[in-house]
């Protein structure tokens, strides 16, 4: 499916972030992290997934980026710029794509920073978890900065707000599941699914979804469309969500203890078909 939607953009996303990855920074950053083999550092695995990306799952938000703006097309009021188009999409529109896929990166390498309280001692000497965390802030922060300098290369005010208003959302979605997730062992507030969604749409949807409309407004195209194309990012990357939350539930192996957290989607609609009190005994039982 990938390589079919990479023919019709015209254009490998696999390569997408390769401009920023030849860097000499990143050379560097690269060096560094080969200290961490033998570890159980989260950096190495995000780092490994760069580079080995056999299911080719962490290009996704760029390439739907594309896709969304090869389907929609120029607007009537930018018909005369259509010189600028390869494969029916702006320059602009890629560059878009890959500020896109910068941000999640980023964001992914900083999720991979671990709570040195909880470590133990065979994950790694704690020299070298210390050394990979200041590395995962260090590598973000590097990949986040490029991003934001493409993003005021693009010179649309518009895009810039939606794009910085879509990365304070992702702040602000991954510190509230950060402060949940250090009580683990504690029972959740009692939050409905609508609670659920705007989570999600704050930590998964924001960055798709604004991506999306920008890609509308790059191409001048109306309110309408630019909200459709919100609506698609957004549902999009909810489905994606949904799906990951199921996993637990109907894997068939029975040996796999994939944990599975009281505020995903099926336990949070179980709670509300069975009700509080009924769903906190089964819990409990």
């Amino acid at each position: 499916v990938v390589s079919e939607a990479e023919k019709i953009v015209g254009y490998p996303t696999s390569f997408m972030s390769l401009r920023c990855l030849l860097s000499d920074e990143l050379s560097n950053i690269a060096m560094q992290v080969r200290k961490l083999v033998g570890t159980k550092h989260p950096l190495l695995d995000t780092a490994r997934g760069f580079v080995y990306d056999s299911r080719n799952n962490l290009q996704m938000r760029g390439l739907v980026v594309l896709l969304i703006s090869k389907a929609a097309g120029p607007s009537t009021a930018e018909l005369s710029f259509q010189h600028d188009m390869v494969s029916g999409i702006y320059s602009s529109q890629r560059s878009l794509a890959e500020i896109t896929e910068l941000i999640h990166t980023a964001f992914l390498v900083h999720r991979g920073i671990v709570n040195i309280g909880e470590l133990k001692s065979c994950d790694g000497p704690l020299k070298d978890m210390q050394f990979g965390n200041k590395m995962a802030v260090l590598s973000g922060d590097f990949l986040l900065a490029n991003a934001c300098t493409s993003l005021a290369q693009l010179q649309n005010t518009k895009v810039v707000e939606l794009i910085s208003s879509a990365i304070g959302d992702l702040v602000q979605g991954i510190y509230y599941e950060n402060s949940k997730s250090s009580e683990e062992n504690c029972l959740t507030d009692d939050i409905g699914i609508s609670r659920w969604k705007e989570q999600v749409f704050l930590s998964h949807s924001a960055l798709l979804a604004k991506s999306c409309q920008a890609a509308m407004e790059l191409a001048k195209h109306s309110a309408e469309i630019q909200d459709m194309a919100f609506q698609y990012g957004k549902h999009m990357s909810m489905s994606h969500k949904l799906h990951s939350d199921l996993q637990p539930f109907v894997k068939e192996s029975s040996t796999d203890t994939m944990a599975f957290s009281l505020n995903s989607a099926p336990a949070i609609l179980h709670q509300e078909f069975l009700g509080r009190e009924a769903w906190l005994k089964q819990i409990r039982e």
